[in-house]
């Protein structure tokens, strides 16, 4: 696969007369804070603070993953909406979520008001810093209902001095447990790192810092589905998971280190936008305007598979087809499949 930050220059000149598209959404002119607005802040000239403070009662809020898609939608001006009950209007380009303990629920969460099927979602996130030991950053693309389609980014905290766990999975018509997971290269607390969810016809990558770390293939095997179907929206949430998150729940959240913060900038969506089952057929046709249709990225490039098995020989720490235990011996079929 081409570098793909080299070719966003040539995007932004191809999508000025495609309106299908969407490029460089932002997080949008205009957004709200959600609880504690009058502690939000701006930081920057391209970022906000959310930030939540503890008012009392308990802080068992458990939900089975992440936030965002039961809640309740409020609606950003342009590019996000907020996902929880109430909010208080002000604009920025950037977003920083705050998290701590509450009597009802634990995290925030931004949901985007368009809906994609293929291209490139990305974002640059700052995680978060010192003992993050339970809690749970997430930037992921979704659908809704039980048989639902879902791309994963999970960033799982740990006590200090010890290194996040970079957390992958892929549901496709509501089956998940395709979990696999990487330690960073890098410190992801020290400076923002580009996350980024490439996804077309003939497959979905992972990439940090534009390096692949995972590719999950359509193999047109109605055995192996692929979220070819339904549109996706993009969410980002910082959320409690100290029951499952760090050392399998073993280390809980230290809530006298809140509040904890993971900051996002430069929300980027070179993607499809759905406008109804039609786009089913639109967003997949070869054409100049579908440029993730092109041959050019049918697979990775030679470069990037090195920097792929480079990943992978150094930074994996799981893959779910390699789980003896866990499926005993009855592998799903993809993992007798090349993926890549």
């Amino acid at each position: 696969m081409r570098n793909l930050n080299a070719l966003l220059v040539a995007l932004f000149i191809s999508v000025v007369v495609l309106d299908h598209c969407s490029v460089d959404a932002a997080f949008s002119d205009s957004v709200y804070f959600c609880w504690g607005a009058q502690r939000g802040r701006f930081t920057g000239l391209d970022q906000l603070d959310l930030v939540l403070q503890k008012e009392g009662g308990e802080t068992g809020y458990k939900i089975p993953g992440p936030p965002c898609l039961g809640w309740s939608m409020v609606v950003f001006d342009q590019d996000f909406q907020d996902s929880t009950d109430h909010a208080t209007p002000i604009a920025a380009l950037g977003l920083t979520i705050y998290m701590i303990g509450t009597s009802g629920i634990i995290g925030s969460g931004i949901t985007s008001k368009a809906k994609f099927l293929y291209g490139l979602i990305s974002s640059r996130v700052k995680l978060v810093a010192g003992n993050s030991a339970g809690t749970v950053t997430t930037f992921y693309l979704s659908s809704t209902g039980d048989k639902h389609d879902e791309i994963d980014f999970e960033f799982l905290g740990n006590v200090s001095g010890q290194p996040y766990t970079i957390h992958t999975n892929i549901f496709t018509q509501g089956f998940g447990q395709r979990e696999q997971q990487f330690k960073p290269w890098f410190d992801p607390t020290e400076d923002y790192h580009t996350y980024t969810i490439f996804w077309n016809p003939y497959a979905v990558v992972w990439l940090v810092d534009d390096i692949p770390i995972r590719v999950f293939r359509n193999f047109h095997d109605p055995e192996i589905n692929f979220p070819d179907s339904q549109a996706m929206n993009a969410f980002a949430s910082l959320w409690n998971a100290d029951q499952w998150a760090t050392q399998g729940g073993k280390i809980k959240i230290d809530w006298g280190l809140a509040p904890f913060r993971a900051s996002f900038q430069n929300f980027v969506t070179n993607a499809c936008f759905w406008n109804g089952p039609g786009s089913i057929q639109r967003c997949a046709n070869k054409n100049p305007a579908n440029w993730w249709t092109d041959s050019a990225f049918y697979k990775l490039s030679d470069s990037k598979l090195g920097q792929l098995q480079w990943v992978k020989n150094n930074f994996m720490i799981y893959d779910y087809c390699k789980d003896y235990k866990r499926f005993n011996g009855n592998f799903p079929k993809e993992c007798f499949l090349q993926q890549f």
